[in-house]
């Protein structure tokens, strides 16, 4: 096409909008490569960036971990004795800071407590996150939210309550910062549960089923209440306590003085501490004369009806052993028990043989640590041999060392029908503690000591306790071991223990009572066992009996019908 102006040349356009059109394809063409690069280059930032590990841990320690919750500890009625709460932790991003001196200024204005020099050092750096302090409140989280410090924020930790204090603490333990298990049944849920959770492939502390124990809290709470008034009535150094099922084995209360507040775990380290009951061990005095009669009635070579000469002390050399309120005259074996006569129960092992006596320990796992739950154990000290003077000794309880657990087992098993159990803090039923009982003496032989444990609450040194607990047919036998002082016994420092059980007509509880050095409640008052030991058991019994469905019968056909036929 062409255009002609007069006496002028034509001028041809088709070529123009040829180039036009070229022009503009070729710039549609390089916007969309430019587009398609840009696609490019975002994905492989975006691959880039997924095959980037994110930094999830703090100090070593993965978030979920930090972030996990343990389960909550429930009491045999589903009372709770530990749960968890969240809390605000405060960490920071040391390469996100960007003024260092200014973000600790701040920092210090809301926690004052913080040494500057330390927290400055802390925020320096080119860390991914540091600890700055761990378990605060709502109140100081709002306040540094407040502050807008780049670099600065909170991650939410589960933190461990005990609600019960320290009613509870030697059987719970407690966990550390990092709400791991560090003592008591906190410890071994650890232990227990580790190789589980790693094989569900689970962090620590997500399995949240609720744990349930033995204890019964309205037993524990009268226990502990009990250890702290004898502590301040007998001006003692410690005071310790077991309540057992003596069918199931299952622990209802255990307690020890001095002890500790789980929510503050810095207080277990106080001197004394510890459990007395599983990690003391202890030379039991006259308790130990229930294990010789029980073993001595169980061989046959001693019979209840058999009478022993305790008209003179026994002589080993130069040393001769005598009673402590000796008769000094023929004495029944119910006589020997009532009266805790050294002379006579050294006669009935005797009578039943040094080396019968060494293996029924062994029987009884007197020599070794008592299969529980509790981390915190200690080895008893039991010779393997008895020399005379050694067995004689042990006899009535000195010599040799174990724990009021070991004895509370003990006497479990000699007035549950003669079947060792061993004690747990987890729930047991009667089916699985029958099918755990291992016979150590014969169901005769427990009937004849259970009329022996009530004899000395009516007659004996227990009379004291049973004055008490009126009605709720007690019995028990008292200990007054002397103390080792620079390497001799002193008889101004005395343990004092009591081994008990009730309702001795249908027997239900064995208890183990001891108090460390206690003084006079009174000038009128003695210092031996049961006046202070035997008096705290008579209280617990008292307060936990109805609690237990134990009902007080006052009859004296009851005691009459323990009496064995053969001294009726």
């Amino acid at each position: 096409m062409a255009l002609a102006t007069a006496g002028g040349p034509q001028i041809a356009i088709d070529g123009t909008r040829k180039v036009r059109g070229s022009l503009t394809q070729g710039r549609i063409r390089w916007m969309l490569l430019a587009i398609v690069l840009g696609f490019v280059v975002v994905g492989g930032r975006l691959v880039q960036l997924g095959m980037v590990e994110t930094d999830t841990r703090i100090e070593g320690q993965a978030r979920d971990v930090i972030q996990a919750t343990r389960p909550p500890i429930l009491d045999r009625n589903g009372a709770e004795m530990a749960v968890d709460i969240r809390v605000p932790s405060l960490y920071a991003e040391p390469r996100r800071i960007i003024d260092v001196d200014q973000a600790a200024e701040s920092l210090l204005t809301v926690m004052p407590d913080l040494d500057p020099k330390w927290l400055r050092d802390r925020l320096t750096g080119d860390e991914g996150f540091v600890w700055i302090k761990r378990e605060l409140t709502p109140a100081i989280e709002q306040r540094v939210m407040r502050l807008g410090i780049p670099g600065i924020d909170f991650i939410t930790e589960s933190k461990r309550f005990y609600p019960a204090g320290r009613e509870a603490s030697h059987v719970l333990g407690s966990v550390n910062v990092d709400n791991q298990g560090i003592a008591g049944i906190e410890m071994h849920m650890d232990r227990e549960n580790v190789a589980l959770l790693q094989e569900l492939g689970l962090a620590r502390g997500n399995a949240l089923a609720p744990v349930s124990l033995s204890i019964d809290m309205r037993v524990q709470h009268v226990l502990h209440e009990q250890l702290v008034d004898a502590m301040e009535r007998y001006q003692a150094i410690a005071a310790a306590g077991v309540i057992l099922d003596i069918h199931t084995g299952e622990v209802l209360g255990m307690a020890s003085l001095p002890d500790f507040d789980p929510n503050e775990p810095a207080t277990a380290l106080e001197k004394g501490s510890f459990n007395r009951i599983t990690s003391g061990i202890f030379e039991l005095g006259s308790t130990f004369k229930t294990v010789t009669l029980a073993g001595a009635l169980d061989s046959s070579r001693v019979a209840i009806t058999d009478q022993f000469d305790a008209r003179y002390g026994v002589r080993f050399g130069r040393y001769t052993i005598d009673d402590f309120h000796g008769k000094h005259r023929i004495l029944s074996l119910p006589e020997v028990y009532k009266y805790s006569s050294n002379i006579g129960t050294i006669r009935i092992m005797q009578q039943w043989g040094k080396d019968n006596f060494r293996a029924f320990l062994t029987e009884l796992g007197f020599d070794k640590r008592v299969p529980f739950e509790l981390p915190e154990m200690r080895d008893p000290v039991v010779p393997k041999e008895f020399s005379e003077v050694g067995a004689a000794t042990a006899s009535f309880g000195h010599g040799l060392s174990v724990s009021p657990l070991h004895m509370a087992t003990a006497v479990s098993a000699f007035t549950n029908g003669g079947n060792y159990i061993t004690p747990t803090l987890y729930h047991r039923s009667s089916e699985e503690a029958q099918s755990l009982y291992r016979p150590v003496i014969s169901e005769q032989t427990s009937d004849a000591v259970r009329y022996l444990m009530r004899l000395n609450a009516l007659e004996g040194s227990g009379s004291r306790m049973d004055d008490i607990a009126e009605g709720y047919r007690a019995g028990g036998k008292t200990g007054t071991a002397e103390k080792v002082v620079d390497g001799r016994y002193s008889s101004s420092k005395v343990l004092n223990i009591f081994a008990s059980v009730f309702p001795l007509d249908n027997p239900r509880y064995a208890m183990v009572m001891m108090v460390d050095e206690p003084q006079r409640e009174n000038p009128q008052s003695g210092t031996t066992a049961g006046w202070n030991a035997g008096e705290m058991t008579g209280r617990v019994i008292k307060r936990i009996a109805p609690m237990l469905g134990v009902a007080p019968d006052f009859s004296t056909a009851v005691d009459t019908n323990l009496v064995p036929p053969q001294l009726r």
